[in-house]
């Protein structure tokens, strides 16, 4: 099955375009916009994080899948050094030089093109100028990696058409390892959005029908069979719609005391505090929201490693705790979630979600569900509900399948 099923409830899910829509969309709006056809349209997913929220930047592991919502980039090559783009979800264009591009002079959503064009110039890559028209249908502001997708678009669109391309290949996993830390050095010194890697990653190395097993301590990644459908069951996710920022400063400040905690212990990054070490660990920092911090970086590693275990084992069905634990501790020792993520986790499991967690960065965004195949128009009815209950705003959904990673679509 794909993400676009309709359900017998009343809220449609939030429908992937397939590529030939998305082509089409990003085609026409570059030739309304530039009055010439584009060299090519590459797109990119998003993603959802099944387990390892986090993690990435403390060194840890993660588990993404890409979805088949992507962000679809219309790129012409130019013969200078000027950026021209536009998006169908921006008013307001940018056109710019590349010259004139590094930390701190793009704001706003042309800081994810340009910046990914810097970083990669940054980089040793050839990277002229270009026009692009960006089209998506991956929600915005969900948590879902709108950036990423945005990001990885334009950054395989400019590794196809630079010259004389340095380093491995841009089409094979090696490469796109290496466009990927372009796009998280694009996001972190352009953008302002200290991120880790696991984001990119999951949009430029995923693998259809798998999941990512992303090693964030050497970039290593492992791919993971994952068929909901054959095991019976369905990803139901629960776009909020709360208010999802990750310039904030909220992010940057976790990301800040972890690298003050790992400093203070001795160690490179979290990763080095094995499970067992925890309590001695905690005992020698001498704050409880450090203490707080670290506990839940070990134990969602160890979280990842115990939900790749049952899938190994054809166990799918069993990680619904493993879940459920996630959220727990990115509530209580993360604090980042937010009273709409855990109405809708709450009221997810209450209508028979095996398990529920946030999914994404947090303050916000998405939470996702592992539910029974066929039964999501149901839980669907009873998170929204909840939500009308508490006040809040009405909830979106999609069903999520695992998708492949970027490339180009025309």
């Amino acid at each position: 099955m794909t993400d676009d099923s309709t359900t017998s409830s009343s809220t449609p899910v939030q429908e992937a375009w397939s590529d030939q829509q998305g082509v089409a969309r990003a085609t026409a709006a570059f030739v309304a916009a530039f009055g010439e056809q584009p060299d090519g349209v590459w797109a990119a997913p998003g993603r959802v994080n099944l387990i390892g929220e986090h993690t990435d930047y403390n060194g840890g592991l993660a588990l993404p899948i890409a979805l088949p919502h992507r962000t679809f980039a219309a790129v012409r090559r130019r013969g200078d050094r000027r950026v021209r783009l536009i998006s169908g979800r921006e008013s307001i264009p940018w056109e710019g030089s590349l010259d004139d591009v590094g930390p701190g002079t793009v704001q706003g959503w042309a800081s994810y093109v340009a910046g990914v064009a810097w970083a990669l110039g940054e980089h040793g890559q050839p990277v002229t100028g270009f026009d692009a028209a960006i089209e998506s249908c991956v929600p915005y502001g969900s948590g879902l990696s709108s950036s990423a997708a945005l990001e990885g678009s334009v950054a395989v669109a400019l590794a196809e058409l630079a010259d004389h391309w340095h380093g491995p290949a841009a089409d094979t996993d090696e490469g796109r390892a290496a466009i990927a830390e372009a796009c998280v050095r694009a996001e972190n010194e352009i953008a302002g959005a200290s991120t880790g890697g696991m984001d990119q990653a999951a949009s430029l190395r995923a693998r259809a029908g798998h999941a990512l097993l992303l090693d964030c301590r050497d970039g290593a990644v492992e791919h993971e069979p994952f068929d909901l459908a054959a095991a019976g069951l369905e990803l139901l996710v629960v776009d909020t719609r709360a208010p999802h920022a990750l310039v904030d400063g909220q992010y940057a400040q976790r990301r800040a005391t972890c690298e003050a905690a790992a400093a203070r212990l001795g160690v490179a990054t979290l990763r080095e505090i094995e499970p067992e070490r925890l309590d001695a660990a905690l005992a020698d920092l001498d704050d409880d929201v450090s203490r707080a911090r670290v506990r839940h970086v070990v134990t969602e590693i160890a979280r990842v490693r115990a939900f790749v275990a049952l899938l190994r084992d054809g166990r799918v069905s069993d990680v619904g705790p493993v879940m459920d634990a996630s959220h727990t501790s990115l509530r209580d020792d993360y604090e980042v979630s937010c009273t709409e993520l855990d109405v809708a986790v709450a009221a997810a499991r209450d209508a028979g979600a095996l398990g529920a967690r946030m999914t994404g960065g947090g303050f916000g965004g998405s939470a996702i569900a592992l539910v029974p195949a066929g039964s999501a128009p149901q839980v669907i009815d009873a998170v929204e509900r909840a939500f009308a209950d508490a006040g809040l705003g009405a909830p979106a959904f999609l069903v999520a399948t695992a998708a492949d990673r970027a490339g180009r679509v025309a």
